[in-house]
């Protein structure tokens, strides 16, 4: 009896001594972009009526991921939408002569984290279009919602990167003011595809600004207003 004793004692501190074994969560891996190709105007898509094309989206298949969100945002519009694919390629419909962006979420096991892929642009074509409008510039400083302390002759720098399919950006529209973004501080000529501008501003206040780029044949794009406050 003695030795049952024992050995139930042993069985039940070999049991207490065993920890819980965490299961390991195997994350995706990320997708490289195939097509649409950066910054090209997308040629290849199929009209489907006098406003729409339908465009065909293809990335490498990404480790471990079950299945994939395509996120597509209109530059135009600052709208996006969310298309979920089983495969490393879909079709969507989209509105013609118009500029886009694109980036690919794999979607991994349950409590994985979804990774993202890098985000491309592209133009889709219109019907005989020849010339396309820039890309809407994006902002890069100040950042919206940011607080900036100028510097000690009350200047802050704004920055922003530019491209255009075209290869004939011209000029650019800064707007700035302290209501909404649409007051124009000036006018620059296109030089490279980052800029920036040193803008005089005053202490405590929330200032509003946007980019406005122009081609050689007036087509231009917004690319939405910013805010930020300085200190």
């Amino acid at each position: 009896m003695k030795n049952y004793h024992t050995v139930f004692v042993f069985l039940l501190l070999v049991f207490a001594c065993q920890k819980e074994s965490t299961p390991t969560i195997v994350e995706p891996g990320v997708a490289s972009l195939i097509a649409p190709l950066d910054a090209e105007t997308c040629l290849d898509g199929t009209s489907i009526n006098d406003s729409q094309s339908s465009v065909r989206f293809q990335w490498t298949a990404a480790t471990d991921a079950l299945s994939y969100d395509l996120v597509v945002e209109n530059l135009l519009t600052q709208s996006s939408q969310t298309y979920t694919s089983q495969t490393n390629e879909i079709s969507i419909a989209l509105s013609k002569a118009e500029p886009y962006s694109w980036k690919v979420k794999s979607i991994g096991e349950a409590g994985s984290t979804p990774v993202e892929s890098e985000t491309w642009k592209f133009y889709l074509a219109g019907d005989a279009v020849v010339n396309y409008a820039p890309f809407p510039s994006v902002l890069i400083s100040p950042r919206s919602g940011a607080n900036v302390t100028p510097d000690i002759n009350n200047i802050v720098i704004l920055q922003w990167t530019a491209s255009d399919v075209d290869g004939d950006l011209n000029s650019f529209q800064v707007y700035l003011d302290q209501t909404d973004g649409t007051t124009l501080n000036q006018t620059l000529d296109y030089q490279e595809n980052q800029i920036q501008l040193e803008v005089v501003v005053e202490n405590n206040r929330v200032y509003y600004w946007k980019i406005v780029a122009i081609d050689t044949n007036g087509n231009q794009s917004s690319s939405g207003v910013y805010a930020f406050r300085t200190n």
